[in-house]
């Protein structure tokens, strides 16, 4: 499995989006057209203006993180007040 350059992938979206055809593309550059479509996916937002795969991946990742640092803390605050 091959892997790309974020900035490779962001190119080969914007020539798709300014006409280029994504079979030309996935023909010229070497890529599956799935992988083409994936990366649009990624990183262009959805017709609903919403937020792209990449940024929902990045909210997800950091909103685990936020639950573990709010249980350690809830863990924290028990232990202290267990003391006293």
């Amino acid at each position: 499995m091959a892997r790309y350059e974020e900035n490779f992938k962001q190119m080969i979206v914007e020539l798709n989006q300014t006409g280029r055809f994504v079979r030309g593309s996935a023909k010229e550059y070497g890529l599956s057209e799935t992988t083409i479509y994936k990366w649009k996916n990624l990183y262009l937002p959805n017709q609903s203006k919403g937020p792209t795969g990449k940024e929902v991946a990045e909210l997800r990742k950091e909103n685990a993180r936020l639950k573990e640092e709010l249980e350690i803390l809830k863990k924290a605050a028990a232990l202290f007040s267990w003391k006293t």
